[in-house]
């Protein structure tokens, strides 16, 4: 033919191939959230490769489920031109449709090895909304500053978990027109009431069938602040005796941690304490509580109070991140870094839960609806495939086909 004409292109009907860079695969949430997405997402194949020396907590699980996972063994918060180079070099042999990379040095590396190995198709994932000193370090904040100004150039979209994290990041000086959010979803079945779950658990536990049973599912972390919680359960302590006590789930919540063990013994609080350190029974630990509680100071999405809410346990969070968004009318929030108002809100959930059946299983009924309705795992994995194919999209109209 002598003469140029462009050729539509098809709907592409064949699988996407996703290639995820994230920064390591430890018992984090966005590696939760990573986990989950590939893990439900049967129409597309899926490639993870760690920064990070190991596959940590969810390394194993992903391969188990059939997912290729590489560690690229990388020194821990740096960027390297030697780790730019290795990753480059994966990323030109396995020549993915979409690269999809997580937190802010995953993103930074792996979109520039993406678009030095000539991939246009990079979608950044945003997983925080705190970055005031002293909540992360002084490398990372440097890290997302820089890659604000790079948003221009990298990315074609940037994936949000939360209406915070895009405000927070927009500001920061990443382009607002390519973020988009999707809330962090869940597995329904997964995380569901379970009588029987309960009761079982509650034994292992030692907890009697009259006690309150408060718990805290999250790492030992300065931005989850802990310390906010002990002071809430100090001001609830000099109220009385009651018949409460606590579990503390996660990385750093066990005996062996010094720092917590000398903030619980300044509180007075030790010996209403479960320290259970980190677990792999999470939907069990949730069905066993009657009020999950988030004293975080910093937090985009917190993933536990939508697992506690799934399985129809009442929340209790600080005013953070999507904290507010999830709990609706459920629960309870309350400012951040203030025991006093903390304890208050976790007062008035005991109360009820003595004091009143009905409107305690009202609360449970509302907290698993409100998740059904907005954070179900169908909904995350539509909402990424749809960004995916979008992104593809626009990449193909940019190169039209020539005959």
């Amino acid at each position: 033919m002598g003469t140029d004409c462009l050729i539509e292109r098809q709907p592409r009907s064949d699988p996407v191939r996703v290639c995820h860079v994230i920064t390591g695969l430890g018992a984090g949430g966005a590696e939760a959230v990573l986990y989950r997405l590939v893990k439900a997402d049967d129409q597309n194949t899926h490639h993870v490769i760690s920064l990070l020396d190991d596959l940590g907590f969810y390394g194993g699980r992903l391969t188990a489920a059939g997912v290729r996972c590489d560690a690229l063994n990388l020194p821990r918060g740096h960027v390297s031109t030697r780790g730019l180079r290795l990753l480059h070099r994966r990323l030109r042999e396995a020549n993915p449709d979409i690269v999809q990379t997580w937190m802010y040095h995953a993103d930074l590396v792996g979109g520039l090895a993406a678009r030095l190995a000539g991939l246009r198709s990079v979608v950044w994932g945003v997983h925080c909304s705190n970055l005031e000193r002293g909540m992360i370090s002084r490398s990372t904040r440097t890290i997302a500053r820089l890659s604000g100004a790079l948003s221009r150039f990298i990315p074609a979209r940037i994936i949000c978990c939360s209406e915070m994290a895009r405000r927070v990041h927009a500001d920061l000086g990443y382009v607002r027109t390519k973020m988009v959010v999707i809330p962090n979803g869940i597995d329904l079945s997964e995380f569901t009431p379970d009588a029987s779950l309960r009761e079982r658990t509650r034994r292992e536990l030692h907890i009697h069938p009259d006690e309150v049973l408060l718990g805290m599912v999250s790492r030992w972390d300065v931005q989850k602040d802990h310390a906010n919680l002990i002071g809430g359960l100090k001001v609830l302590a000099q109220d009385g005796p009651g018949q409460w006590r606590c579990v503390l789930v996660g990385a750093g919540m066990t005996p062996e941690n010094a720092d917590l063990r000398a903030l619980l013994r300044a509180a007075g609080v030790e010996d209403r304490m479960c320290l259970l350190g980190t677990r792999r029974d999470i939907p069990a630990i949730m069905n066993a509580l009657d009020v999950h509680v988030l004293s975080s100071s910093g937090e985009a999405f917190g993933n536990v109070t939508v697992e506690a809410m799934a399985c129809g346990v009442p929340a209790v969070v600080t005013a953070v991140g999507a904290g507010p968004f999830i709990v609706g009318e459920t629960g309870w929030v309350v400012p951040p870094s203030d025991p006093s108002r903390l304890a208050g809100a976790i007062r008035e959930a005991i109360a009820v839960r003595l004091t009143s059946p009905l409107n305690w299983r009202a609360r449970q009924t509302a907290a698993r609806e409100r998740i059904t309705a907005n954070f179900g795992l169908g909904h995350m994995v539509t909402a990424y495939r749809s960004v995916w194919s979008d992104v593809m999209a626009a990449g193909a109209s940019s190169h039209p086909v020539m005959c």
